[in-house]
């Protein structure tokens, strides 16, 4: 945990697994299959790779990829929203 692309994939990541475990009970309304869940996961881990190795451009531009990802496939908004 040196750079900020450390911190920041974890962060996202750590979003992720909150998604997915509110998502998973049995009571919640939106159900989403794990594999749904992969394309951010291994994003965040090229993304911290690329950062850590220098490329901070194409970190950059992967961690908007993983956001935009998240935002339209997943969708945590509407989760938020139907509470």
């Amino acid at each position: 945990m040196q750079t900020p692309y450390d911190w920041v994939t974890i962060a996202i990541f750590a979003g992720l697994i909150v998604i997915f475990l509110q998502r998973s009970q049995p009571d919640s309304s939106v159900r989403d299959t794990m594999i749904s869940y992969l394309p951010p996961a291994i994003g965040c881990a090229v993304a911290n790779y690329l950062g850590n190795e220098g490329y901070d451009l194409l970190a950059i531009l992967t961690i908007g990829l993983v956001l935009a990802y998240i935002a339209l496939v997943i969708k945590p908004y509407e989760f938020f929203k139907r509470r």
